[in-house]
């Protein structure tokens, strides 16, 4: 089984590769939607994120206003680091479970998608890195139309995450995408035929 482990900053276009990769077989697990879930009321993160960021960040079904929270940690890093110290671990130890579903299955192909390129969960249990670079203006038009933010707005949750040079140097692969949509699943078939033809 090969497992790509696709990442990079936000409004790269990191989802248009793992859609791509999905319609070419993978199974996909995306940290994103796991975070989502570790942060429901019923789990254990919930409540330490509660009691640290206060219940102005509760929507009015208690649920957690994501858009509320990223509005406070993409502007002050200690918050972010604290974020990600609550859902890293959770996180992790989940996407380690699925892959570990997905290997018992017999599946050829699994996609890992995350921001956070972290050691333990992601890095440990991939076979190869995808990063997923685009140039500054192309992710602030990206952001600005995807999440309705201001220029500002975009190019702060930009500088809230790793350079491309720290992503580039946990790279296997580079994938680059300023062009068309066509352009980069013509990228990622290539990619993919050569990774599955010659594995590591």
């Amino acid at each position: 089984m090969l497992v790509i482990g696709l990442t990079g900053g936000i409004g790269s276009g990191k989802s248009t590769v793992a859609r791509i990769l999905k319609e070419n077989g993978a199974n996909l697990i995306l940290a994103d939607d796991i975070a989502k879930e570790i942060m429901q009321p019923h789990m254990p993160a919930y409540k330490k994120i509660i009691e640290h960021f206060g219940t102005n960040i509760m929507a009015e079904d208690e649920q957690i206003d994501r858009k509320k929270l990223a509005k406070i940690v993409f502007s002050d890093n200690e918050q972010l680091l604290y974020l990600n110290k609550v859902t890293h671990g959770a996180v992790a130890d989940r996407i380690s479970e699925l892959i570990s579903e997905f290997r018992k299955s017999q599946q050829n192909l699994v996609a890992v998608e995350a921001i956070v390129p972290i050691k333990h969960g992601f890095l440990d249990l991939v076979d190869t890195v995808w990063v997923v670079i685009a140039s500054e203006k192309t992710r602030i038009n990206r952001i600005m139309k995807r999440s309705g933010l201001t220029y500002e707005e975009a190019k702060k949750r930009i500088e809230s995450q790793m350079s491309d040079d720290e992503y580039k140097s946990i790279a296997d692969l580079v994938v680059y995408n300023d062009g068309t949509l066509k352009e980069l699943e013509e990228k990622v078939w290539g990619l993919l035929k050569n990774e599955e033809s010659n594995p590591s």
